[in-house]
């Protein structure tokens, strides 16, 4: 290519960057009010541009960069003006033949520095064990166990998680003292995470046909409101769906999983009582057995329920006492953030802003409301993401979970928050202590987080080492999206 080609070049970058500006100017317009942090503040700038700049294909543009040597704004994700007004600078050094003065260093790196500063307010320091944090599921037993807390803080596990949906306050309060003393005899203090249920959606009674104890692929069945398990047809199969709103919400054509998506179904019809659906697939050749208090999810309804249950609510004045960090379970939009924010202030008026607050991504609703979220969230308190990778694989789709998850990734180091990574890490490992090719590759990939979460199981401790080596050798090779290039020597 010529000069005039990297003219050309240089205005398509120049009238890039003038679109960035003028609709992230209109995204932060929306978010005016939302940021009651000024240090956020360049962050949700950072955001809105970044949003902008992903409303482009670049992909045509990306290889005549990169024929130039240029940056192809692959990795822009913390930076996107810094990044832009590099590779300018650099077509213009080239055009006048003068070096190009670079972005001054604490400028273009400032993203990856504000991530790592919230991510140990949010989350506590890192130990000398792994450049990435551990965030570990405490089981019932932990409220009995002291020396399971002790052994937690011995290995460095930077923070634990109280699930609020098991055992009671009384539970709750012994595991925390555990913590506590285990900081004392350890010097080294785990930061706690409290888990708000949030709403569940499932099976309740059902009713077999006689003879027909299990459905299989092309069979109906009936999913009727509550209480409504009577009025639908009797050559069918019916179960209660617990949440009413959902049901009356989905329309023909939707899908309705059941069990984590073991049983994938369409609606055929609707009725006033509920819906009929046909069985799309099944977890194996004999048929699914209707059970009670089985999950379901509506990955096509939208519908509007607050994320804050009465359960919640309940145990949130104990838990905005207690904890460092709440997780915010089905969290679906910006109004749902707000809505706990304001309850968080009336149970700590002096201080609320000081609790971290864990966003939960487990449905398709919150895929597309987190831009809004994170705003909301990030601009009055510590805040962070968790990819919630079990619901949210039965919400999409597993086939497009993994694209899904490596996009949350970009969109929180755009936002400059730090990510959590959850769900079923090193799940074999941990239940069996033998681990699975697929789950260490997995286990692999959560280098790029913050923070991965483990849950409980017998060889827990094991997997934590493992998983401390496993993290420590892979941040030599990778950082967030950029490549590590450190000598090689496997031959």
């Amino acid at each position: 290519m010529s000069d005039t080609n990297l003219g050309d070049l240089r205005s398509e970058i120049v009238a890039l960057r003038q679109a960035i500006l003028d609709l992230a100017g209109a995204t932060q317009a929306r978010w005016r009010g939302w940021i009651d942090d000024p240090a956020f503040a360049p962050s949700a700038a950072n955001f809105a541009r970044y949003l902008a700049l992903r409303q482009h294909d670049l992909r045509p543009m990306q290889r005549r960069m990169m024929r130039f040597g240029l940056s192809s704004l692959g990795r822009a994700e913390g930076r996107v003006l810094p990044t832009l007004d590099a590779v300018l600078a650099l077509i213009d050094g080239a055009a006048g033949g003068r070096p190009p003065a670079p972005v001054p260093e604490a400028e273009f790196f400032a993203g990856e520095a504000r991530i790592a500063a919230r991510a140990e307010t949010l989350l506590g320091p890192l130990s000398p064990h792994s450049p990435v944090r551990l965030l570990v599921t405490l089981p019932s037993e932990a409220a009995d166990d002291a020396a399971f807390l002790r052994r937690l803080a011995e290995l460095g596990v930077e923070a634990v998680r109280i699930n609020c949906a098991h055992d009671d306050e009384a539970a709750w309060s012994r595991m925390i003292a555990h913590v506590d003393r285990a900081a004392t005899e350890t010097g080294w203090r785990m930061k706690v995470m409290m888990d708000l249920a949030g709403p569940k959606i499932r099976t309740g009674a059902r009713r077999e046909i006689k003879g027909l104890k299990r459905v299989g692929i092309g069979d109906e069945l009936a999913i009727t409101l509550p209480g409504q398990l009577d009025r639908a047809p009797g050559r069918l199969p019916a179960v209660e769906c617990s949440l009413a709103a959902a049901l009356e919400a989905a329309a023909t054509g939707h899908r309705i999983f059941i069990d984590d998506g073991k049983l994938d179904t369409d609606i055929v019809e609707r009725h006033p009582w509920g819906v009929v659906v046909r069985v799309v697939s099944e977890p194996d050749a004999k048929g699914y057995k209707l059970k009670p208090e089985k999950g379901i999810n509506f990955p096509d309804t939208d519908f509007s329920i607050p994320a804050l249950t009465g359960d919640d609510l309940a145990v949130l004045p104990f838990v905005a006492r207690h904890a460092d960090a709440i997780e915010f379970s089905f969290v679906q939009s910006h109004e749902d953030v707000a809505a706990l924010q304001d309850r968080l202030a009336q149970e700590r008026p002096g201080d609320w802003r000081r609790l971290g607050l864990v966003l939960k991504i487990e449905t398709s609703r919150a895929v597309r409301n987190l831009p809004d979220m994170l705003v909301r969230a990030a601009g009055r308190q510590p805040a962070a993401v968790m990819i919630a990778r079990g619901d949210l694989a039965v919400e999409i789709g597993f086939a497009r979970l993994a694209e899904m998850q490596e996009e949350l990734l970009w969109l929180c180091e755009a936002a400059q928050v730090p990510v959590i990574w959850a769900t079923q890490v090193m799940e074999s490992f941990v239940k069996t202590g033998l681990p699975s090719r697929g789950e260490m590759t997995d286990a692999a990939m959560a280098a790029r987080a913050e923070c991965v979460m483990l849950n409980k199981g017998p060889y827990l401790f094991e997997a934590i080492a493992d998983l401390d080596r496993l993290l420590g050798r892979m941040s030599e090779h990778v950082a967030k999206k950029t490549p590590q290039m450190r000598p090689l020597r496997s031959w």
